[in-house]
Order: C-alpha cells, then sequence, then structure tokens
C-alpha cells in the first residue's frame, strides 16, 4: 500500500507504566506525560494523538496512535528495537551492577596492554569528570557500565586517539561474544577537554553482537532495502541495512529525514533520536528533555509536508526513561505509536497494542512479505478503515 515506511524512535519517550513495571521497581513512570506538564508547546504531536495517550484531549486528531506493551525480558535500547522488529530473546543479557568480574578486566588489560580505572556502574559523564585526570596522566581505559547490558571504554582523544579506542572496543567484543559474559553491547566514548571541562564528542561507536532473526533480514530477503539513521546501524550490528548514516544530535537527524523525504527511494527509512535518552533521560533534566520534544514538534511539520500519499509514517520509543523518577536508569513503560499519512483524513485512538513487535508485522504486511518469525500482528487493517 505505501511506497516507502519512515519508522522514527524517540530514545526513550514512554508513554506510561508497563502492566509489569512493578517487577522492575518503575511503578508511576511516565516519562512523556511527567516531562510536559501542563506547559508545552506541541501543537503538531498534538495533532497526531500524542498527547491523547496521556489523557490531554485535543479536537481533530489525525491518522491512528495507540500504546504498545512491552514483552521483552529488559528495558533498554537493544531489546525495544529488537522486539519492533519482531526479535524477543527468551534469555536476557547480562548486566553487572557492581562492576565486571575481575577475571574479564585482567583479560582487557592483557588484550589492550594498557590498564582499566573505574569498573563501576555510572554516569557517563559522571565517570569521565571523576576518572578524567587519572586517565590522562596513566593512560589508563576507563571502563564503565549502567543497568542496560553494555560496557563502556572511555578515553580522551589526545592520549587515545579514536581509531584506536575503536580498536581496543573490537578487542573486547571478541572477549565478551561467548555465554560467559554475555554482554549486548561494547560503546567507545571518546571525550575531549580538560580536567574540571571535559565533554564526550559524537564519535561514539556501538559494537553490538549479531540479532536474531527480524524483520530487517525479511525485508532484505525480498529486495526491500532499510536505511539507518542514527544509531540504527549499530544496535543491529549493520545487518541487512542497505544505508547507514550517523547523527551529531536529533536536529541532524531530523534534517536527515527531511532530506530523504524529499529524495526518491522505496523501502525503510528507519532512524533513532538519541538526545532525549542520552542527554536528558539520564540526567533527569526535565527541562532539557521538554525543549528537544519541542524542537522534535518544530521540525515534524516540515516532514510532513514533504510525505507523498505513498508515504508512511510511525513515531514510536523504544523504553521510557522518566526524567522526574528516581534514579538514572530506564524505566519499564508502554511505548506510543503514531502512524500518519496524508491519505488519512482524521484521527482514530486504537486500543493497545500487546507488543512492540506489532510495528514491524505492520511493515511486512505492508510490502506484502510473511512474517514468517511469527510475532506481532500487522496494525494494517485499520488503515483500510480510515
Amino acid at each position: 500500500m505505501f511506497k516507502r515506511v519512515f519508522l522514527v524512535v524517540l530514545d526513550s519517550v514512554g508513554i506510561g507504566e508497563a502492566p509489569d513495571a512493578e517487577k522492575y521497581d518503575d511503578v508511576g513512570a511516565n516519562t512523556f506525560l511527567h516531562t510536559i506538564g501542563d506547559a508545552y508547546n506541541l501543537d503538531v504531536l498534538e495533532r497526531l494523538g500524542m498527547t491523547e495517550l496521556v489523557g490531554k484531549h485535543v479536537e481533530n486528531t489525525r491518522g491512528l496512535y495507540m500504546r504498545a506493551k512491552p514483552i521483552n525480558l529488559a528495558k533498554d535500547t537493544l531489546n525495544g528495537h529488537y522486539e519492533m522488529m519482531g526479535a524477543v530473546q527468551k534469555t536476557p543479557y547480562k548486566t553487572y551492577p557492581n562492576g565486571f568480574p575481575l577475571e574479564l578486566i585482567s583479560k582487557i588489560q592483557q588484550a589492550t596492554g594498557r590498564e582499566v580505572i573505574g569498573n563501576i556502574a555510572a554516569s557517563g559523564t559522571q565517570i569521565i569528570e571523576e576518572l578524567g585526570e587519572m586517565h590522562m596522566k596513566t593512560g589508563a581505559i576507563i571502563v564503565y557500565t549502567s543497568a542496560d547490558s553494555v560496557l563502556q571504554i572511555a578515553a580522551h582523544e589526545d592520549v587515545i586517539p579514536v581509531e584506536e579506542l575503536y580498536k581496543i572496543c573490537e578487542t573486547v567484543r571478541e572477549l565478551t561474544k561467548g555465554d560467559e559474559y554475555k554482554i549486548a553491547r561494547i560503546i567507545a566514548r571518546p571525550f575531549i577537554g580538560r580536567p574540571g571541562a571535559f565533554t564526550r564528542t559524537p564519535k561514539r561507536h556501538d559494537y553490538a553482537l549479531d540479532p536474531p532473526l527480524n524483520v530487517l533480514d525479511l525485508l532484505d530477503r525480498n529486495g526491500i532495502e532499510t536505511i539507518a539513521i542514527g544509531k540504527i546501524s549499530d544496535i543491529f550490528n549493520n545487518k541487512s541495512i542497505s544505508v547507514k548514516i550517523k547523527t551529531k544530535d536529533n536536529i541532524d537527524g531530523m534534517m536527515k529525514l527531511i532530506d530523504f523525504a524529499k529524495g526518491e527511494f522505496k523501502g525503510l527509512l528507519f532512524a533513532n533520536l538519541n538526545d532525549f535518552d542520552m542527554l536528558y533521560g539520564h540526567r533527569r533534566d526535565r527541562v532539557g528533555y521538554l525543549k528537544a520534544l519541542e524542537e522534535f514538534n518544530y521540525y515534524l511539520p516540515i516532514l510532513l509536508k514533504n510525505l507523498k500519499n505513498d508515504d508512511l509514517l510511525i513515531i514510536t520509543a523504544d523504553h521510557g526513561n522518566d526524567p522526574t523518577y528516581k534514579g538514572t536508569d530506564h524505566t519499564r513503560e508502554m511505548v506510543p505509536i503514531l502512524i500518519y499519512s496524508p491519505i488519512f483524513k482524521k484521527g482514530k485512538h486504537l486500543d493497545d497494542r500487546s507488543t512492540f513487535a506489532d510495528i514491524g508485522a505492520t511493515i511486512l504486511d505492508n510490502f506484502g512479505i510473511e512474517n514468517t518469525i511469527g510475532i506481532g500482528e500487522s496494525i494494517f487493517n485499520e488503515f483500510k478503515k480510515e
């Protein structure tokens, strides 16, 4: 039905606690509602039904809007995106809230020829502030983790050039591929500056494992190309992706989305806008989070204006990260699904979906591809009622 599908992930913009939030100690979390409060300028998102999903009614909505429940066993980027694409793992990746095993740290030191400092769960900005000077004096790499299954390695670009940091991360990725450690992502975190004024750079690079069979694989097998914008290619380890484009920030991501909308392609454009999560959710910066939502809302009508009648836009999220909630970790939440095409003349609020995988199932259905993965139910029939 639609020649082009634009799938845009607002990283961490959850829409209310998931039914199993109690298991994750996240009862009461609602990233979007708590971020916007009562004073916001989100007129375009309102028209697409986003505020309707948190009980703030508006007239004359356009498109379809609903929430989706998570069925993956985590609350992180990787599992959220995998579930969207129909891949739900039965056993989650391992997390290391107390730091990594000493035997792994020893292996890293031997393989890289550098000492390791840190080895704790920490905020990335905080740990480079605390250990950056020591790193610069000793050349030791800063290793840390979070509530997600990640091993992050931070290094100053003047001490360890970015290409060398990437090689270190590739080495660590090889050390941790097996089931013994089962770490989802190794992340290079270059930074610059001086003690008291360190800044992380946009040269982050993720080293993931190959994902399970998913919608992107089925699209590729059937000659439908996927264009990846932002960190999508890292999340899926470059697998079944035709074009890979990195972004500096949310605005850069929107500019690239708009450029593709103006151009010609057929297939799926899959984009992640990460500033919501990285810059504001984890730092519990509600004001900054709201500003980022309003910036997205500002550029959104330019994207909508360039959509053709045979284009479909899906806006969603991968998890929550309520900036008003305790701690600094992701929150277990449902996600919004906003579906729009210029051919839609009115809005419709649909019932909650039972899994994020309905997004991927809908994309497959649109391109006439059988969902042999077996997870997710297409929302396509709802389009026909418009």
